[in-house]
């Protein structure tokens, strides 16, 4: 297996087992640009659990992301395994109250770790 369809895999192993995942530039308590901070604030204020990855330590995802998710730019949010977009659909969603709800769904009451 090549070092790219290693990234692959983990990418997707990422995605598969985390219901909401944010790949963004730093993090959210110290976030790299203005659109991952907007991001990772979003979905605090939204209230549910989210993991996240840091693409500046990551390089290799950071290059490879976009061929999975056929989306260019970062941040890039997915939710129940399904890429949502960037900072401007996660704030209009956000805004019209579409974003909550899809968090919400995504993390069951009954998971302990929610």
């Amino acid at each position: 297996m090549s070092v790219e369809e290693n990234i692959e895999e983990t990418i997707k192993d990422q995605i598969s087992k985390n219901p909401i995942i944010l790949y963004m530039k730093g993090s959210p308590n110290q976030p790299q640009c203005g659109f991952s901070s907007q991001a990772s604030q979003i979905l605090m204020a939204c209230g549910e659990r989210f993991a996240y990855v840091d693409i500046l330590a990551n390089p290799e995802i950071r290059s490879n992301l976009p061929k999975i998710s056929d989306w260019p730019t970062f941040p890039q949010l997915f939710v129940d395994g399904e890429l949502v977009g960037g900072c401007d659909i996660m704030t209009e969603l956000y805004q019209n109250g579409e974003l909550k709800d899809m968090l919400t769904k995504a993390t069951p009451e009954e998971n302990p770790e929610s």
